[in-house]
């Protein structure tokens, strides 16, 4: 018999398809596992309504869990609205590592560059690589990195 505890691990290996070095656990967009006998079930809140891959993850979550469960059930839950409050602390880690820096809620701007550490920075876009993020510039390091925006 399988449990909870198996189904949060599987997830823990189940990355952001936009972000793969940090996993949907991490980035907190999983709300509920529950396990009943063989069937796991699993709400999942998006990072925003238009989020491209939200699909993508509900299938990539539902294939992960299927090779252990025999009936996987994947919900998509809008509320409470994902917050950026939800990245763990490790997932913070992993993006910043990654060269994306993490959402600040003090004033919703990077803390400092990804690259080379300076909070010599400017925007240069209001929107990055994905609608959820912005484009900056590290006026130091001249190179241009991702700031995951507060949501």
């Amino acid at each position: 018999m399988t449990t909870t505890e198996t189904a949060w691990r599987i997830l823990a290996g189940v990355p952001d398809p936009e972000i793969p070095v940090i996993s949907v656990i991490d980035l907190g967009i999983i709300r509920r596992v529950e396990v009943d006998d063989d069937h796991v079930i699993v709400d999942v809140t998006p990072t925003y309504s238009a989020c491209p891959a939200t699909q993508v993850i509900a299938d990539d979550v539902r294939a992960a869990l299927a090779e252990t469960f025999s009936k996987v059930t994947v919900n998509t839950v809008w509320s409470p609205a994902w917050s950026t409050d939800w990245i763990s602390e490790e997932g913070r880690e992993k993006l910043l590592k990654y060269g994306i820096a993490p959402p600040n809620p003090a004033n919703d701007q990077p803390r400092a560059c990804p690259q080379c550490g300076s909070v010599n920075t400017e925007l240069t876009s209001q929107f990055g690589s994905t609608p959820c993020k912005s484009l900056h510039r590290c006026l130091e390091c001249q190179e241009p990195f991702d700031y995951f925006k507060c949501l």
